[in-house]
C-alpha cells in the first residue's frame, strides 16, 4: 500500500510541478526579468560589465523552469505520500480524499508560508551573492523549526485530550495544537536574525510582484498536489485504477474486440 501511494505521490507531484511552472512563468518571471534589468542598469552606470550568461535567459524561464519545478514537485509528492501514509489514520482521520486535501493545506502553511513570512524570497538577481549560503541556512532552519513545532504541538494536544478527554472536544484539541504551533514559531521567528539586504532604491512593485508570484506558485503546487493525490488515493483505496489506467484498459479491450471481430469469419 505504501509503495502504491508513493508512486501516486510522485506522479501527482510531477503534475503539480508543471502547473506551478505555468503559474511562475506567467506571474513571477516578469518580475525576475525586471530585477535583472535593474541590476544590469546599475552595473552599466557603475561602468562594470555583468557576468556572461552561461544559460540563455529564454531557456532558463521556459524549459529550465519547467524541468526544475517538475523534479521538485515529484520529490515533494513522494514525501507527501509518505507523510499521508503515516498520518492518515493516526492524525487526520476521515476519508482519504479529504485527509489528503487537509494535509496539503497544512503542509503549505508549515513547510512554506510560515518560513516565507520570516524570510521572504527576493528576486535571484538582487542581493549580496556572498550571503546566499547564510540566507539559505536560515530559511532551511526555519522550515525545520516549523515542522518540528507542528509535530510537537499535535502531540501535546493529543496528550492533553487523553488526560482531559471529557473537557476538550476534537475541535478544541485542533485549536490547542494550532495555538501551540503559533507560539513556538513566533518565538523562533523573534529569536532568529533578520536579513535586510535589498537596495533602498529597488522598485517596490517589482519586489512585491515577485513575492506574490512566489507565494502563488507554491499555492498552485500544493493545491494541485493535494487534489491530484486525493483523487488517486480515493481510487486506490476503493480498488479502482487511475483515470488514465481506465482509459488505457478500455482502449485495449476495444482493440481486442476489434481484432476478434475481424478474425471471426476466417478459417
Amino acid at each position: 500500500m505504501v509503495r502504491a501511494l508513493l508512486v501516486r505521490g510522485l506522479v501527482a507531484g510531477a503534475v503539480a510541478g508543471l502547473f506551478a511552472a505555468l503559474f511562475a512563468w506567467a506571474v513571477a518571471e516578469p518580475a525576475v526579468d525586471a530585477a535583472i534589468g535593474y541590476e544590469a542598469a546599475k552595473e552599466a552606470a557603475a561602468g562594470s560589465a555583468g557576468a556572461p550568461e552561461v544559460v540563455p535567459r529564454a531557456l532558463q524561464k521556459t524549459l529550465g523552469l519547467a524541468t526544475a519545478t517538475t523534479v521538485y514537485g515529484a520529490a515533494i509528492g513522494g514525501l507527501f505520500a509518505l507523510a499521508f501514509a503515516l498520518s492518515w489514520r493516526r492524525l487526520l482521520g476521515g476519508g482519504p480524499g479529504r485527509a489528503a486535501l487537509s494535509l496539503a493545506a497544512i503542509a503549505f502553511v508549515v513547510v512554506f508560508l510560515v518560513p516565507f513570512l520570516k524570510y521572504p524570497a527576493n528576486p535571484p538577481a538582487v542581493g549580496d551573492p556572498a550571503s546566499i549560503d547564510r540566507r539559505t541556512a536560515l530559511f532551511v532552519t526555519m522550515i525545520w523549526i516549523s515542522i518540528a513545532a507542528s509535530v510537537a504541538a499535535v502531540r501535546a494536544a493529543q496528550a492533553v485530550r487523553r488526560r482531559w478527554q471529557h473537557a476538550l472536544s476534537p475541535a478544541g484539541g485542533r485549536l490547542l495544537a494550532a495555538l501551540g504551533y503559533a507560539a513556538i514559531v513566533a518565538a523562533a521567528a523573534l529569536a532568529l536574525p533578520a536579513i535586510r539586504e535589498l537596495p533602498r532604491d529597488f522598485p517596490a512593485t517589482t519586489l512585491w510582484s515577485f513575492r506574490i508570484g512566489s507565494v502563488g506558485t507554491q499555492a498552485v503546487l500544493w493545491a494541485v498536489l493535494g487534489a491530484a493525490f486525493a483523487e488517486a488515493a480515493e481510487r486506490l483505496l476503493a480498488g479502482r485504477s487511475l483515470w488514465f489506467g481506465s482509459v488505457a484498459a478500455r482502449t485495449g479491450r476495444a482493440g481486442v474486440a476489434a481484432d476478434t471481430s475481424r478474425s471471426g469469419g476466417g478459417p
